[in-house]
């Protein structure tokens, strides 16, 4: 079955976004980035929360565009309404039983964009099967934790270590 991936970047206290949803020190460049970018094209479907798809308008997302214009697109929100959806938007009350079936559709591993409350709810319900962390070499001190306020405890198992010149890392582990 298909593994949902949870590939993030995040600061070295754990914030994939700073306050406001600040964003500006993490990498935008580089080889690190450039190996994010090329391993989201391996990725068909995609899942997020309201959040997170909105946090792409100020980078020129209209609503109801495909924010991955070769990925489908789920998102799960209980309030979210827009007229009109392009044909690989979704949009999807909060609902476990429909993440796993879309896990059992999906034709390749599913992308989980996040955000971090959209992540950690999933972690509570045991649905993320690989964390990819695009480690960045920065402390933010508060924002958006990467889980939300998951108080799930989970041990996760490194599988691969990739190191780039910048310091970014991108860690892959196992649940």
């Amino acid at each position: 079955m298909n593994k949902i991936i949870y590939y993030v970047a995040t600061s070295i206290d754990g914030f994939i976004a700073g306050v406001n949803d600040d964003i500006s020190l993490f990498a935008h460049g580089g080889n690190g980035v450039k190996k994010y970018l090329a391993d989201l094209q391996g990725f068909k479907t995609v899942i997020m929360g309201r959040r997170t798809y909105e946090f792409g308008y100020q980078f020129g997302l209209k609503p109801g565009q495909p924010a991955y214009r070769h990925m489908e697109h789920y998102i799960f929100s209980d309030s979210m309404h827009i007229e009109e959806l392009a044909d690989t938007i979704h949009i999807e009350k909060k609902s476990i039983e429909r993440v796993k079936e879309i896990k059992e559709q999906a034709k390749t591993d599913i992308y989980l964009c996040g955000g971090g409350v959209f992540a950690g709810w999933l972690l509570d319900h045991g649905m993320i099967d690989q964390l990819k962390l695009k480690l960045n070499p920065i402390i933010l001190g508060e924002g958006v934790p990467l889980f939300g306020g998951s108080k799930t405890k989970t041990a996760f198992n490194l599988i691969e270590q990739e190191v780039f010149e910048d310091g970014l890392q991108i860690l892959t582990y196992d649940l």
